[in-house]
């Protein structure tokens, strides 16, 4: 063999000069960086090597994690075949070890240590023949022993031996029957206290099976770079809700600690959760320092830990590690496709990538101006790399946003949502979001049936995505299935428990049922816990004037006012509370500047004055004229009380039927 080869295991030789590994001669396909720490192992046979001085020597001082190193190991292993656990061996919490003469050992089969329901072990050691007979056959010895494995074996002792006793590594001969004895009840002893330790340790990672990603600290002292530190945290929460049997809760809940100081105990019991993931995020020059760490919140101890220091254009690898570390730390068993998904690039692209952070953070505070400016960012994410799929998710969101607030004519911003929503799917059929976006504009465009299908593969790609389970609520009520609405908005609580949205919506799918003194009650509850009242303001407008309760709905829609500023369906509702009161010109006075004003005004919606000014001719040809349009605010029209009235009118129930909705 050349010296430029190093024979391995079984049929396997490194080829240094070369610089791949070899299989009878043929290559075995290798990541540069595995064939490197292969390489290291294979120069080092026979001798532990720690982590710590694999990735310094392999990695030559470059910042990198345990993650970045199993996964080689794994590919390592993988290249070597079904045997190579046995050659590369971890020895828990000091290393690894290439030992070619591993398979030669005898192993304690680790699948009885540990599994719960095996309480024998077999402990085989040889015995050698006494006697001057150099033919005579070495006769085994064997020994059973019951294994009493009681939960409160210390965990100390479990750990120091649980090192020593995965495998029993050799048919160890000795001369004399009692040190035959000690050997046994040593390795006995050992491999009871591994069975503890791997029951306690193993048992305990495997239980976390919940997590929050709270808001990664902007440690900068640039604010302009909050958008970064916050992109960071939602893409993660993204990425980990992706993971199987993995509760992850919704960035809404998770953002509601932002700038806090919190106990992680007391956070995870607020959000339902095991454990947190906290981090801070550093710019220094071109650089950019993400520290990250995963807390057990049960009894406060750290799972994992870690520091990255990379260019800030490779913000990406930063989130694709953290999150490969994480699934790696809880040991979820992932399928090639999950572990794909778990790390793919987003895009190369790194200008597309900041444009896209900057849009959702300004799409996340709402508000016109906001929305306007986060779908000016998106557009130039998706100019500089139209296969990058978010951000035209994000074009699909911020024009349905515009036009479903009746900020604009729906008609424009609805066909480039449904342009966006169609692009993003074209690049990845498997992102959920997008299934949510064209499920939204499919109902907006009252493709019933078209929308629930969207709604429900959303759901099957990612369970744990709570919007895509409050959108679907919002479905199930202007379906009129109330019952199921409720129970998807309960599920959206779970994942996001925070966000006192999903309260609102809560109770108006029970004022949509009509169910007037729940939902008042729901609404009401909802406000004691909010900061920012406004939309609660509206919906109380809404239930009060719909228990007749007129007076109390003006206050509400006034106050909605006050904080939101004008808007025409804000105007709308005011003028039906005050024409149903009987102060009927202010109502007249709010209709003649609806009639005179550039902006847009929903039929739909106007039909909703006319009924309380008591003009059932002018509402019915209002919603016609919304039919004609494709108003999107019709949807709700076999639910809204606003329009009972005129329920019993047959040009009423032609509409319904016109529009599928009986």
């Amino acid at each position: 063999m050349s010296h430029d080869q190093i024979h391995l295991v079984e049929d396997f030789t490194l080829d240094i000069g070369r610089g791949c590994l070899l299989r009878d001669g043929e290559e075995v396909h290798l990541r540069p960086q595995s064939y490197e720490v292969l390489k290291y192992l294979a120069e080092n046979q026979g001798h532990l090597i720690s982590k710590d001085k694999l990735i310094e020597d392999v990695w030559q001082g470059r910042a990198v994690t345990d993650g970045s190193l199993g996964k080689c190991i794994e590919e390592v292993r993988e290249a070597l075949g079904e045997n190579a656990r046995q050659y590369v061996r971890n020895v828990r919490g000091r290393g690894y070890i290439l030992d070619p003469e591993a398979g030669k050992y005898k192993k304690l089969a680790t699948s009885a240590i540990q599994t719960e329901q095996i309480d024998l072990i077999r402990v085989v050691v040889e015995e050698e023949t006494e006697g001057e007979d150099d033919q005579a056959a070495s006769q085994p010895a064997a020994l059973l022993v019951h294994a009493a494995t009681s939960a409160t074996t210390a965990k100390a002792s479990a750990a120091h031996a649980a090192s020593n006793a995965k495998y029993v590594v050799g048919s160890v001969k000795r001369h004399r029957r009692g040190a035959l004895l000690v050997l046994a009840t040593t390795v006995i002893a050992a491999a009871i206290a591994a069975f503890a330790y791997l029951k306690y340790f193993d048992g305990r990672s495997q239980a976390i099976t919940s997590v929050a990603v709270l808001p990664f600290a902007n440690a900068s002292a640039n604010q302009n770079l909050e958008y970064l530190s916050d992109g960071i945290s939602e893409n993660l929460i993204n990425a980990l809700s992706q993971l199987p049997q993995m509760k992850v809760i919704a960035r809404n809940s998770a953002f509601e600690y932002k700038g806090k100081d919190a106990d992680p105990q007391e956070v995870a019991k607020a959000l339902g959760v095991q454990a947190i993931l906290t981090g801070r995020v550093m710019q220094r020059g071109d650089d950019l320092v993400v520290s990250a760490e995963l807390v057990d919140a049960r009894d406060r101890t750290q799972v994992w830990g870690g520091q990255y220091s990379r260019k800030a254009t490779d913000i990406q690898a930063i989130q694709e590690e953290i999150a490969r570390t994480i699934s790696e730390k809880l040991r979820l068993r992932l399928s090639g496709a999950q572990e794909q998904q778990l790390t793919k690039r987003a895009t190369e692209n790194t200008q597309s990538y900041q444009f896209y952070l900057n849009g959702l953070f300004n799409l996340r505070m709402g508000g016109f101006e906001n929305v306007r400016r986060a779908l000016d960012y998106f557009n130039q994410a998706v100019t500089l790399d139209p296969n990058f799929a978010l951000p035209w998710v994000g074009v699909a969101n911020a024009n349905r946003y515009l036009t479903f607030h009746s900020l604009l004519d729906p008609k424009e911003p609805l066909a480039k949502a449904k342009a966006a929503a169609q692009k993003a799917l074209e690049l990845d059929e498997t992102l959920a979001e997008a299934h949510v976006a064209l499920a939204g504009i499919k109902q907006d465009e009252w493709e019933w049936a078209g929308a629930e299908h969207e709604y429900k593969r959303a759901i099957e790609l990612n369970p744990n995505l709570a919007e895509a389970h409050n959108r679907y609520a919002q479905y199930l009520a202007t379906m009129g299935r109330h019952t199921e609405a409720l129970d998807e908005n309960e599920r959206a609580q779970e994942l996001d428990p925070l966000r006192l949205g999903l309260r609102r919506q809560e109770a108006s799918f029970l004022y949509l049922a009509r169910r007037y003194d729940e939902a008042l009650e729901k609404q009401q509850q909802a406000v004691k816990m909010e900061s920012d009242f406004r939309y609660s303001h509206f919906n109380l407008g809404l239930m009060y004037a719909a228990k007749g309760m007129y007076e109390q709905a003006i206050n509400e829609y006034q106050e909605f006012i006050s904080i939101e500023g004008e808007t025409t369906n804000s105007q709308i509702y005011l003028g039906y509370a005050l024409a149903m009161s009987g102060k009927r010109s202010e109502a007249q006075a709010i209709l003649d500047k609806l009639m005179r004003t550039k902006e847009y005004v929903s039929p739909a919606e106007l039909a909703v004055l006319y009924v309380g000014l008591g003009d059932k001719e002018w509402a019915i040809a209002s919603l016609e004229k919304a039919y004609a349009a494709h108003d999107i605010r019709l949807q709700y029209l076999k639910v809204d009380p606003y329009y009972d009235s005129l329920r019993s009118d047959p040009r009423f129930a032609a509409l319904i039927r016109r529009m599928n909705l009986e």
